[in-house]
């Protein structure tokens, strides 16, 4: 059933789910002739009532989607859960329960209430999709194509082709970025199959309109939220409803918001509803912390609106409720060290926090958000040159400077300079299983992975120089990259030992493959001030302070730009952007001039502020740091709003007219 709706989301069969949905393709040794090709495919059509919301595909008079589709109810987020039997456009609907949820709202003597939405909105990377594939005499099928992750492009390729994984080798381009959306498969088997049929290489590209409407953008949602708590400031309960539009096929990312939209504060009583329902849209894909942006906004501006209720500091608010190590999360595991209460307590005392606003029609917010993450599979390959090099070959492609971030780990271990460590990412036929570059795994897992590697190597290393030193291998210690025997006082660098290797035993190579004990959470804080234009609707960033917790930042300066990054995106998530679709479905933006991304004339300085819990389950302390920074901006943005025009913003993006209306409802 997987891969068939996998092969069916790449190319429609009975039933074309959207606008965009490819029905039929073509190859030839230009694009003039492909187009005047596919000019001569007629398709009948027989028009459908479409489902274009969350709330209609809800509705129990629905349309639905698939004839086959049933509700799974589940506790775990990657489950398959239960099937209920029940026919509906929901595919799933994930609860969490802690405590007694009737109580707490009984024992609270404040209770807030709110309606959020969010929209689809597109990662925003720059290089449309592209593959290239051939075929070998043999019946061997090469694949290059920029993806996030070559290992799952050849198991896709294997279910939907039902050819081995092992006559398939998938070759991963540079990619100029993919932010999520590049971690699925697309072209890939189409390429093959055109391959196949012509006997000749064929390379597929997207075009702009291709990507906006025929791949997968972030889920928008709808989302209720209701949070009591007593004078004092601490929360007694939380319930969520919460509910993601996963496009015409199953597979939004609820299971994040179900988890992480209360992260950052410790509440015993707590029930979180999600649901997963279809529409006739694209279906959705990842989007740098998956569901996480979306749910955060679910609970961040209640926050804001309950402290004002109380009378308490917004961040006074958060610091009496802060999640601290040994709390349970909403599927009632207890949470590990991680630093929230840091955090939030550097966000207070900051400057930007303690300094009034200048001016009318100014606001500033603050908002926190919550990512957990867990470890997946990696492996990693260095092989020692004879004058004191290592090339390190890794299963994960680069996105973000991991390769140096994975290079500097190994250094470090092997006590040589990160510039004598060659890093490279190789293909399916020539590193172990790596998951996909996604998830903030890449620096945290793959680092892992090379650590352990270079652990070995420097095992393999004292081994020959034991041999040269004529004494056993126990009586060898490495010391920042010097072998040495501190009984005979002898000792030899790493170069001058890699210069002897052939006289010692040949090459000295190490194969590692992983799975890592876990990343652990990650937590990140924005300060936000903006100013509103009450004439235009408006919106300046004056000044923009973004904290996380990085663990260890092994390499600041892209620590910092990965903070600055995914704040960027936030911002255009909370100001700017969304697919605006007509009565029918039709994308009406599908083009960069229409679509509107921030510019550098958009944002000011994002300055950061770099907090170091280290991460226990890691041998440098690192935590992943790729996600989280795009979550607190939708929320820090709606709430700095609301405070400059003086009324509670709940829909996103703030666009002008959004705001013109909410002042206008004001004044009436």
């Amino acid at each position: 059933c997987g891969s068939r709706l996998l092969a069916e989301h790449i190319m429609a069969a009975d039933k074309a789910r959207y606008k965009g949905h490819a029905v039929a393709a073509v190859s030839a040794t230009s694009p003039h002739i492909a187009e005047t090709a596919l000019g001569l495919i007629d398709v009948d059509y027989e028009v459908l009532q479409p489902v274009l919301s969350i709330q209609n595909a809800m509705k129990d008079d629905a349309p639905l989607l698939h004839d086959t589709l049933t509700t799974h109810f589940k506790i775990e987020r990657f489950a398959r859960g239960d099937d209920t039997g029940a026919q509906s456009n929901i595919a799933s609907h994930i609860q969490h329960k802690l405590g007694d949820i009737d109580k707490g709202f009984s024992d609270a003597d404040v209770i807030v209430e709110g309606e959020y939405t969010t929209q689809t909105v597109h990662q925003g990377y720059i290089e449309p999709h592209a593959s290239t594939a051939t075929w070998a005499g043999d019946g061997r099928l090469t694949i290059w194509t920029c993806t996030q992750g070559a290992f799952a492009i050849r198991s896709s390729c294997s279910a939907i082709l039902d050819i081995p994984e092992s006559r398939i080798k998938v070759i991963p381009t540079e990619i100029g970025g993919g932010f999520g959306a590049k971690a699925t498969t697309y072209l890939e088997p189409v390429a093959a199959i055109l391959a196949k049929k012509s006997g000749r290489p064929v390379k597929v590209i997207m075009s702009r309109k291709d990507v906006f409407e025929g791949t997968g953008p972030a889920a928008a949602s709808l989302m209720r939220t209701k949070i009591g708590a007593t004078k004092d400031g601490k929360i007694t309960a939380a319930k969520l409803w919460l509910a993601f539009d996963a496009g015409a096929f199953p597979g939004s990312p609820i299971g994040g918001a179900t988890m992480c939209a209360t992260g950052p504060y410790n509440i015993e009583n707590l029930l979180v509803d999600g649901y997963d329902v279809v529409t006739n849209h694209q279906k959705v894909q990842a989007y740098r912390a998956p569901g996480q942006p979306q749910g955060s906004f679910s609970v961040e501006p209640l926050m804001d609106e309950l402290a004002e209720k109380l009378g308490l500091d917004p961040l006074e608010l958060r610091l009496r409720n802060v999640v601290k190590e040994g709390d349970r999360q909403p599927n009632g595991v207890p949470h590990p060290v991680f630093g929230a209460k840091e955090l939030q307590e550097a966000m207070r005392d900051h400057d930007h926090y303690q300094t009034p606003l200048s001016g009318p029609n100014q606001g500033r917010g603050a908002a926190i958000g919550y990512r957990w993450q867990g470890g997946q599979a990696s492996s990693v390959t260095i092989n020692v040159n004879s004058d004191g090099t290592i090339n390190l070959t890794s299963g994960s492609v680069d996105i973000g400077g991991t390769r140096t971030a994975i290079a500097m780990q190994a250094a470090e271990v092997l006590g040589i300079s990160a510039e004598d460590v060659s890093p490279a990412v190789a293909d399916t036929d020539s590193v172990g299983y790596t998951a996909n570059t996604g998830g903030s795994r890449t620096a945290f897992d793959t680092g892992y992975a090379a650590v352990k590697a270079a652990e070995e190597i420097n095992r393999l290393m004292a081994l020959r120089a034991a041999l040269i030193f004529e004494v056993d291998e126990g009586d060898i210690t490495v010391e920042g990259g010097q072998f040495v025997c501190p009984s005979t006082e002898d000792k030899i660098s790493f170069k001058e030992l890699s210069a002897r290797l052939m006289r010692t035993g040949g090459p000295v190579t190490c194969s590692v493959s992983t799975v890592s004990p876990g990343i652990g959470p990650v937590i990140a804080g924005n300060l936000v001030d903006v100013e509103v234009d009450p004439e235009t609707g408006k919106v300046d960033v004056l000044r923009y302070t973004a904290f996380m917790d990085v663990g260890t930042a092994v390499h600041p300066a892209y620590v910092e730009g990965q903070i600055q990054g995914g704040t960027v995106q936030g911002i255009g998530w909370a100001l700017n952007e969304g697919y605006v679709y007509d009565d029918d479905g039709v994308m009406l933006n599908s083009s960069f001039l229409d679509y509107r991304m921030p510019t550098a004339l958009d944002v000011p300085m994002i300055d950061t502020v770099l907090i170091e819990v280290p991460n226990p389950k890691h041998p440098f302390g690192l935590r992943g740091v790729g996600e989280a920074p795009i979550i607190p901006p939708l929320s820090a943005l709606a709430i700095a709003v609301s405070d400059a025009i003086g009324v509670r913003m709940h829909d996103l993006p703030l666009t002008p007219d959004v705001i013109l209306t909410a002042l206008e409802s004001k004044n009436a």
